[in-house]
């Protein structure tokens, strides 16, 4: 940057055509390092047997009891946050999100070297997904409670917490969650298609099963798996995921019953009616809207086209939103984020970024633009925004700060983490007890002795402002459902333009080197007597 500098005072009399030009082709970042960090960031969020090629060492085997009590083995998957509880509909999402950045942009991230990495961090997600399915009507849906584990500030390696498995069934159903996890298996599908067959044809299996399952039985997983409420409340209902299950498995099969079911369930499970603002693990509306746009884009609209156009309407009303030029707008801080609420924020910017990627390139692919209240808006105009919101997080922002945890110089050192806050058990083996954590190592004004690289933080208020502090839990606590949208963002930046076609079918090239996932022995590892569970909500 100082190179760019030097430039600009030398030519006073181009600035401004210069810093009106710098933001669409000038790369002011390293996104192919952003990303590699970001998927890097996954390793650190596993739970089961670590595979002998883990590249975060810090970490080690954990929860490797769970399912046990319920009879079925449900050992792996990812730890949604800061804390060592496994929460299904975040996670599910995660995966939906990783394979989604995959589908649209893995050329750009083979181009980056790190297909692999990428297609296994989707699969230590379907692993666990495909576990938590034993049965056509049955899925686990949480490891843990939050209540237990919040009351103790321990690495995983050393939990001591309750580890019972919650489930949903055909009396207790969960329509959201059986969605959200059909809609994993199907987009991960068409990750593993050309890779890996068989196991493609495994996801999209259970993918339909789940989707018989959550359309059959309605219900809102939260009143059956009650623990969740205060943790991952489906505020929005289930019907938005019912039809982003029946978006992504008409995307992986073509099979015209889901395409269907889209035309025929737009207007009454309000796929055509919600005009919303924000994307997220809770609210998959505007989601729903882009893909079907896409079908729409892609000429396969047939008897629905008139209603593929109003889901198009209001895919077109949440970009106009994002970009300020709509009749609802999405509220901005000072120096340009995108502002939602205040806990953890990240995840509805980096939601939305992926979004208005996507769709620039499917209006790019079109030779369409966006018709908003306040004018119109060019694909190049939608990519720039998201760039915008990416350079936000990376470091150009009043205060300049990156954060992406380990990108940068200046980044938040003083992560809401529990493995990363606390020693590593391969540096200091001797037990930490559940409330010894957070005397010892919750307190500790100091940097955290693991760096959890690549973790994308809740981030700024609404005024730019950010505190690093261990116990800014909303500001402080990454996230995997933050940094999944990211990664298609990242790789699409980092690749620039290439002028592809992206209402074609993207083929995936074969990786370099695919992370191959041994499962080690099972070792058996005493476990302390636990503590005493309270609700201590942080």
């Amino acid at each position: 940057m100082e190179k760019l500098r030097r430039c600009i005072s030398i030519t006073p009399l181009f600035m401004h055509a210069l810093l009106v030009w710098l933001p669409l082709a000038f790369a002011g970042h390293d996104y192919g390092q952003a990303l590699s960090k970001g998927i890097l960031f996954f390793e650190a969020q596993r739970s089961g047997y670590l595979p002998r090629n883990q590249r975060v060492q810090w970490r080690a085997n954990s929860g490797l009891q769970d399912g046990k009590a319920s009879g079925v083995d449900l050992v792996g998957g990812y730890y949604d946050a800061g804390d060592n509880v496994k929460f299904g509909l975040p996670m599910a999402f995660t995966i939906t999100m990783m394979s989604w950045s995959i589908v649209e942009y893995g050329k750009q991230i083979a181009a980056n070297g790190e297909l692999g990495h990428a297609m296994a961090a989707v699969k230590w997600g379907t692993d666990y997904l495909i576990k938590a399915h034993p049965e056509p009507y049955v899925l686990y849906g949480e490891v843990g409670d939050g209540n237990s584990d919040h009351y103790c500030w321990q690495r995983p390696e050393d939990m001591t917490t309750d580890r019972r498995a919650y489930k949903i069934d055909a009396k207790n159903p969960g329509s959201d969650l059986a969605g959200e996890t059909a809609a994993a298996m199907a987009a991960a599908s068409i990750v593993f298609r050309r890779y890996n067959p068989s196991y493609s044809n495994e996801l999209i299996n259970h993918a339909k099963q789940l989707f018989d399952f959550a359309d059959k039985y309605r219900g809102k997983y939260d009143s059956s798996i009650t623990v969740a409420q205060k943790y991952y409340r489906s505020f929005s209902g289930y019907a938005d995921e019912l039809l982003w299950a029946a978006a992504w498995i008409y995307r992986a099969t073509n099979d015209v019953y889901y395409l269907n079911y889209l035309g025929n369930n737009g207007d009454s499970l309000g796929g055509t009616g919600w005009a919303m603002t924000e994307f997220g693990w809770d609210v998959k509306y505007a989601g729903v809207q882009v893909l079907v746009s896409k079908f729409l884009m892609q000429g396969k609209g047939g008897r629905h086209s008139s209603v593929f156009q109003r889901y198009q309407q209001k895919a077109e009303y949440f970009m106009c939103s994002c970009l300020g030029k709509g009749t609802r707008n999405v509220q901005r801080s000072p120096g340009g984020l995108l502002f939602r609420q205040r806990w953890n924020n990240m995840q509805f910017v980096t939601g939305a970024s992926f979004l208005l990627t996507v769709y620039s390139d499917y209006l790019s692919s079109a030779q369409r633009s966006v018709k908003c209240a306040a004018g119109t808006a060019s694909p190049s105009e939608l990519l720039g925004f998201a760039k915008s919101q990416v350079d936000y997080i990376l470091g150009d922002n009043p205060r300049a700060t990156s954060y992406m945890v380990g990108y940068g110089s200046n980044y938040p050192k003083q992560v809401h983490h529990r493995a990363s806050s606390i020693v590593s058990i391969k540096v200091d083996p001797r037990f930490v007890s559940c409330r010894g954590g957070y005397n010892t190592w919750f307190s500790r004004k100091a940097s955290d002795p693991n760096l959890l690289t690549g973790a994308i933080v809740g981030g700024p208020d609404a005024y730019d402002n950010f505190a690093d502090q261990r116990d800014n839990y909303e500001q402080t606590e990454p996230a995997t459902y933050n940094n999944a949208p990211l990664l298609g963002v990242l790789a699409r930046l980092s690749g620039g333009s290439g002028g592809f076609n992206q209402l074609l079918p993207v083929a995936l090239p074969p990786p370099k080197s695919v992370t191959k996932q041994p499962t080690p022995a099972p070792q058996h590892k005493p476990t302390p007597a636990p503590g005493i569970f309270l609700l201590y909500l942080l």
